[in-house]
């Protein structure tokens, strides 16, 4: 479950009209894996895996959760404990303000990519400065 966490760079003087922001990869956090059903991870429920990787994230990075926009989750097999909105429930699970919003993407293996782009395209568009971004899948549970 990787997790990516963009953040922005201004960029106004490399764009042509003046007024682009170029989003960047800001730091990540890798859990870790092992087959399924098998090993010491068959019994942590995906949401907790995922508020592990978002604290450490943010540890790392030194980014506030109150900077965080909105936290994007991809999902490529929302079905059982996966089925309900894991993007929110982690953002209370991992400390952040009940600001910030979460929300769960599926488009299968693009699941976790798609969120990257959807956070690039809003940091391109000025529509935010900072998302955390990732994908959770567990195929043990």
């Amino acid at each position: 479950m990787p997790i990516a966490f963009l953040s922005f760079v201004n960029d106004y003087d490399s764009a042509p009209c003046g007024r682009a922001m170029r989003a960047v990869i800001a730091g990540y956090t890798r859990s870790p894996f092992q087959p399924a059903n098998k090993g010491t991870l068959v019994n942590v429920r995906p949401e907790d895996f995922a508020s592990q990787v978002a604290q450490e994230t943010l540890s790392r990075t030194g980014v506030s959760g109150e900077n965080v926009e909105d936290l994007m989750l991809g999902c490529a097999y929302p079905e059982g404990e996966q089925g309900l909105n894991l993007g929110r429930i982690v953002t209370y699970l991992s400390g952040l303000p009940v600001t910030v919003p979460g929300s769960t993407t599926n488009r299968l293996c693009g699941s976790s990519m798609q969120t990257i782009h959807t956070a690039a395209g809003a940091i391109m568009l000025g529509a935010g400065e900072c998302f955390l971004c990732w994908g959770v899948d567990t195929m043990s549970r």
